[in-house]
């Protein structure tokens, strides 16, 4: 088995290197590494439908699709990320007991008590720390999981606050549950660093043929393809999202903004506008020009900012028409 330990807390590097080493190489590989604050959602969500939009926008975080499925995780400096890819035979390569036990023989190591719960879930007094998924590719499987070692909480579930009320679809759903960090659970102060080299140390006393693997420089390249061919693309992030529909009412003043939207492909195939129940010349006009649009907010916010500019009398702003959109 090779190993590799990240140099990097870029998302999309971390991300698409995991894809690299499963789609290239023969060798088993074990990769840890740790992101910058970041929202990784699974391939068969709805992204706009997971990830709280105004705070993402306003903390400048990444938001990445990965390559298995599974339920949307928010990353940061205090969250650890492993990464096991395996060659196997076919109809046994799924196996999350197999890949969360090192991680589990590690904190049973420094005193903690924690479990596998369900499927995938790791836990510490029924308290999720990890969120694991996989994903098979021909003979191999790729394993990989988030280990909450000190991570911001509060951010943590205010960048994954939504209401999924408003949107019909029929995409994979997060089921939230209730977390805690691993530090909380020390009997002895021990930083993430040190924590990272004690799981690399228990994966490494079961692998014989441990050795590192370092990056070449074709590597990188050809990482650096797969970043800007597919994960940092908004056609990847957001628009692989299946066809959904939002509709959702915003009070201004005492009067009611309403909207219906249906996205294919991330693009705005239908769009409904109203005022307390009732059509508005203006926001006719608007609807039309929102069909055909990407659902992305940087770029429906300039559309919509340019078209009321030429009707300063209505009484409803930018702000409010992207509000009744995401």
């Amino acid at each position: 088995m090779r190993f590799l330990k990240s140099k990097t807390t870029n998302p999309y590097f971390n991300i698409a290197t995991e894809e690299y080493l499963l789609k290239n190489f023969n060798h088993d590989f074990f990769f840890l590494y740790i992101n910058e604050p970041s929202i990784i959602v699974g391939k068969h969500q709805n992204t706009m439908a997971e990830i709280n939009v105004p705070f993402t926008i306003e903390n400048n975080l990444k938001v990445v699709r990965r390559l298995s499925g599974g339920g949307t995780v928010f990353h940061d400096a205090g969250n650890l990320n492993y990464c096991f890819i395996q060659n196997g035979k076919e109809g046994f390569l799924v196996d999350f007991k197999k890949y969360t036990q090192p991680i589990l023989n590690t904190l049973q190591n420094i005193g903690v008590n924690a479990y596998l719960r369900g499927k995938s879930d790791l836990v510490i007094d029924d308290l999720k720390f990890s969120g694991n998924a996989e994903h098979v590719y021909r003979k191999k499987i790729l394993h990989h999981g988030t280990l909450l070692f000190d991570s911001e909480l509060s951010k943590l579930n205010e960048a994954i606050k939504t209401d999924w009320s408003k949107f019909d679809d029929k995409a994979v759903r997060s089921t939230r549950s209730k977390v805690t960090n691993i530090c909380s659970h020390l009997k002895s102060p021990l930083g993430i660093k040190q924590f990272r080299d004690k799981v690399f140390e228990e994966v490494q006393s079961n692998n014989t043929d441990f050795e590192e693997y370092i990056l070449t420089e074709s590597d990188f390249i050809e990482i650096e393809k797969l970043i800007a061919n597919k994960y940092q693309t908004w056609d990847w992030n957001f628009g692989y999202s299946p066809k959904y529909k939002l509709a959702q009412s915003i009070d201004i003043d005492g009067k009611i903004l309403s909207s219906k939207i249906e996205i294919d492909k991330g693009v705005i195939v239908r769009a409904k506008l109203l005022i307390n129940n009732t059509e508005n010349n203006v926001l006719n006009s608007l609807s039309t020009l929102l069909i055909n649009e990407k659902h992305a907010h940087e770029s429906l916010f300039s559309l919509v900012d340019g078209f009321l500019k030429q009707f300063p009398e209505v009484q409803f702003t930018t702000k409010n028409i992207i509000q009744a959109l995401f």
